[in-house]
């Protein structure tokens, strides 16, 4: 293709660029506009044609009127660069923003007069959308109160913490106590991950999701033939795990034919498959954990004595969240980053009317019911922050709430205590996490007591 042949065709060529491309006038006055940049901002060039650059609204442009009448914008000054370069953001026409990279050179003629400026547009879209996941990450990364997975700074998860990275230098078998979602499964792999066995397997099994027979064969596998439907050789989760550990969930529901299995398997590390004679030797650590009361179990004749002493060689209580309320918002905020991060959704926080609900809350479902709360809540919420009226009904009913205000109150401590906290609160201006500090405690007990003794904070500051 020729030189003129391109001159012909120059319209269709800036046509096929994906940035979009304005030429404007000296006097600001955008002259015309490619077709990405049409589909950019979604204005027709017709719409656009003799408009003043300042339609699109874009914030880092330095627009100025000079007096002498040389320019409209500054680009057009003779101190200034011949091209420019900057992020920014533009309205589009339907009223939303779109972050763009813009480069603006001044055009001049042949004989180097002004005639005006060629810009493009970058759409930055995506790339702003991952800055907002590097900026979710981050703040992960800079939180300090987690440990492998589990999420707390309070003195009983300090404990948990610490009986863990002695339980994973052992061998013994381990169990792990605790109700119902408050993070067994983590504490189990956090044993294997700062183990010894760390190199080897990691297997685990919900003892309570399968009746007898197929617990059985998934505990020790089975040979073909060995019962109706054995169509095959299967390995168990013992086999499984050799060389590492096996983690068996809700062990206080398993049958007590397969608890003699179990107890013959940890004092001899052998095992038969079903439907076989041979033994096979193993090298398993067992990691149990339960969210029932053993001892009760034994008492009913449900669980074997010699199997429970034999599993509970280093036990480790996870405590529920009701007795952790200081973790609960960096609870909240944690998962509101998981959230955000995986939604791109905005949503920064809780009002303080929605975390006093959270912290009044018993949550009988422990971490799982939080988590499964936040999600309907970041559902549902329409703005930056999560508020009362975007929670889950059963939150709003605050059970706890009454009982708090019922419970007898020590009138010389309160007195005390307030009168204290009053004082803090006043020499520091009101900044509670000043306060916290002068008196030794945390900001959410500050500002526990706050609520609990019904201080208002403008009110006492102003005295």
């Amino acid at each position: 293709m020729r030189v003129k042949h391109i001159d012909r065709h120059w319209e269709r060529v800036i046509n096929t660029i994906n940035e979009g491309l304005l030429i404007i006038s000296k006097e600001g006055r955008i002259l015309s506009v490619n077709r990405s940049f049409e589909e950019m901002t979604g204005y027709e060039a017709e719409e656009v044609s003799g408009q003043p650059c300042t339609l699109l609204g874009c914030q880092a442009c330095e627009m100025a009127i000079n007096s002498h009448g040389n320019g409209w914008c500054k680009l057009f000054e003779p101190d200034q660069p011949e091209m420019r370069r900057c992020r920014c953001t533009i309205k589009k026409k339907d009223g939303t923003f779109l972050p763009t990279l813009k480069n603006a050179s001044v055009l001049r003629d042949e004989n180097g007069a002004v005639l005006g400026a060629v810009e493009t547009l970058t759409d930055l879209s995506e790339i702003d959308r991952l800055d907002r996941k590097v900026d979710v990450l981050s703040r992960q990364l800079d939180e300090t109160s987690s440990f492998a997975g589990l999420i707390g700074n309070s003195d009983e998860m300090k404990a948990v913490y610490d009986i863990i990275e002695k339980a994973a230098a052992s061998d013994a078998p381990i169990i792990i106590f605790g109700e119902s979602g408050t993070g067994k499964e983590l504490v189990a792999k956090a044993i294997h991950e700062q183990g010894k066995r760390k190199t080897g397997p990691y297997v685990q099994l919900n003892c309570a999701a399968l009746n007898e027979a197929l617990l059985e064969s998934e505990l020790f596998g089975h040979v073909k033939g060995s019962f109706t439907g054995a169509f095959r050789d299967r390995t168990g989760r013992f086999e499984a795990a050799n060389g590492g550990d096996l983690f068996l969930d809700e062990i206080g529901d398993i049958p007590l034919s397969i608890q003699i299995k179990l107890l013959r398997v940890l004092e001899t590390r052998q095992f038969e498959r079903v439907g076989e004679n041979e033994s096979v030797t193993v090298d398993v650590r067992i990691i149990t954990a339960t969210n029932r009361n053993l001892l009760e179990l034994i008492d009913q004749k449900r669980f074997r004595e010699d199997l429970y002493f034999r599993i509970n060689v280093i036990p480790i209580h996870l405590p529920p969240v009701r007795k952790r309320k200081d973790d609960i918002p960096l609870l909240v905020n944690t998962f509101i980053n998981r959230l955000e991060l995986r939604t791109g959704k905005p949503i920064r926080g809780l009002t303080r009317e929605a975390l006093n609900c959270f912290m009044d809350y018993r949550w009988p479902g422990n971490v799982r019911e939080m988590k499964s709360a936040l999600e309907y809540a970041f559902a549902v919420a329409n703005k930056d922050a999560i508020d009362i009226d975007h929670l889950p009904p059963q939150l709003l009913t605050r059970p706890s709430a009454v009982v708090s205000t019922l419970a007898p109150v020590s009138v010389g401590t309160g007195h005390t205590e307030r009168k204290q906290l009053i004082d803090a609160l006043q020499s520091t201006g009101g900044n509670q996490s000043q306060a916290a500090r002068l008196l030794g405690i945390n900001r959410v007990t500050v500002w526990n007591r706050m609520r609990k003794y019904g201080i208002n904070l403008k009110r006492e500051i102003n005295r």
